[in-house]
């Protein structure tokens, strides 16, 4: 897939959104690709997860024994990435702030990893999963992410696969420019749809 089919994807889901947005990171943002919406679908989800398993080298894909997520936003996409690879996938959650693997799941010592992310814009949380991956006995051999909207500042110690990169300008809160201040800011999971 192109970056514009991939782009027209997200924009028939109706998660290509404008406005004023808080990011997860706390930066601020005019617009946010709510990757939930476009994973309503599940035949798209397919189509989206099977373009990003085309992108990967092979040495990579068949070296993947599984996938894991950080929650919430990459449970489904991983979901659809393990399908694509044909191997399980399981997901991290912060219970008390830190990830972990719960509800039974486990590694098995050095067990191939692809980390897999919905969004990433700092790669923080993404670093933050691969630490609890390490510390689960997994080894992380590559990550990936539907969207990558780092401007080129996520940095991994590992091969790093993004389906498409989109160059969306981020700000501190106490340096937003004058259209962005003007209108109120949204958290867009809390956004209440029609």
């Amino acid at each position: 897939m192109t970056d514009e089919e991939i782009l027209a994807e997200f924009r028939a889901a109706d998660a290509l959104l404008e406005g004023h947005f808080i990011l997860s990171s706390g930066l601020r943002s005019p617009r946010y690709l709510q990757c939930a919406r476009v994973l309503m679908d599940p035949m798209r989800g397919a189509r989206l997860a099977s373009a990003l398993v085309a992108l990967m080298p092979r040495d990579i894909r068949s070296a993947v024994e599984i996938v894991v997520s950080p929650a919430m936003g990459g449970v489904i996409v991983g979901h659809e990435m393990g399908r694509a690879l044909g191997v399980e996938a399981i997901f991290l959650e912060r219970p008390e702030g830190t990830f972990e693997l719960r509800r039974g799941f486990r590694l098995k010592p050095g067990q191939k990893v692809l980390m897999m992310e919905d969004v990433v814009t700092t790669g923080l949380s993404s670093r933050e999963a691969m630490k609890a991956i390490a510390a689960a006995g997994g080894e992380v051999i590559a990550a990936g992410a539907l969207v990558d909207r780092s401007n080129g500042q996520a940095q991994f110690d590992v091969p790093f696969f993004p389906l498409v990169t989109l160059e969306v300008p981020s700000y501190s809160p106490d340096d937003l420019p004058p259209e962005l201040a003007a209108i109120p800011a949204m958290k867009p999971g809390s956004r209440k749809e029609a």
